[in-house]
């Protein structure tokens, strides 16, 4: 396999022969890919999960995390391509979920195929505006506190002086990809589109969601969840059997 893929993609569980497809996940901001780890573990064998790690997190601490989404989906644009020699299959929760979608649209336009199916997680369709606040803006002190309220962030590493310096750069660069992209329209994918909401996510509520219809010429499937912003660690179990059945369908 192609060195591009070097440090981009971590393999989550144990390959088990040849898969009938390959399922890549996009974590959320400041997320890495260690998120996905036990992913692969509980898919059956011939769905094969990698997780994306972008540079400025584990074991690419030292790169120097991108701040325009452009640039970034660029990259994972060549360095994904040895992946690609069996279907893909991308999921993505909150950040993730737009840059697997901007993922998907730089494929197509580069004449590779399309996912089978694109999985968007707790992230408003992309032509919405952003509402809320832009977050890689705030004052630490104030951005510490809005990431607390996402519930996404452990509090032993918020209250980590050491470790806030060490990740706060990361994470203010993930936040800008979000509060700078503008989006540019373009026809609809091709690809079905499943799309995940938190019951109790304030962030990406249901009427955010509705409008990813918009993104694709064929199915979308919306569904509702328990759980906040970041369901996708409560709600596990119920996530991972609705991926599974739609990749089936797919």
């Amino acid at each position: 396999m192609s060195t591009r893929l070097d440090g981009w993609t971590v393999p989550c569980g144990a390959h088990r022969g040849e898969p009938r497809v390959r399922l890549l996940c996009f974590p959320y901001a400041g997320g890495s890919a260690s998120a996905f780890r036990a992913w692969g573990e509980v898919m059956p064998p011939d769905i094969e999960v990698h997780a994306v790690q972008p540079p400025g997190r584990e074991f690419r601490l030292r790169e120097e995390p991108f701040r325009r989404l452009e640039p970034l989906v660029d990259a994972l644009t060549d360095a994904l391509e040895p992946l690609e020699d069996v279907p893909v299959a991308f999921f993505g929760h909150s950040l993730g979920a737009l840059v697997a979608y901007e993922h998907a649209r730089a494929l197509r336009r580069a004449g590779r195929p399309a996912p089978v199916r694109l999985f968007v997680s707790a992230y408003r369709a992309p032509h919405l505006p952003q509402t809320e606040p832009a977050m890689s803006e705030q004052p630490d002190e104030v951005f510490r506190n809005s990431l607390r309220t996402l519930d996404g962030t452990p509090e032993e590493l918020l209250a980590n002086e050491e470790l806030m310096t060490l990740v706060l750069p990361t994470l203010r660069a993930d936040f800008e990809l979000s509060d700078t992209y503008v989006h540019q329209p373009e026809a609809p994918l091709d690809c079905p589109i499943s799309v995940f909401g938190g019951l109790a996510d304030h962030v990406t509520p249901r009427e955010r969601l509705e409008p990813w219809r918009e993104h694709t010429s064929a199915q979308c499937t919306v569904r509702m969840v328990p759980g906040g912003h970041f369901f996708v660690n409560d709600s596990r179990d119920l996530v991972l059997r609705a991926v599974f059945q739609d990749l089936m369908a797919a």
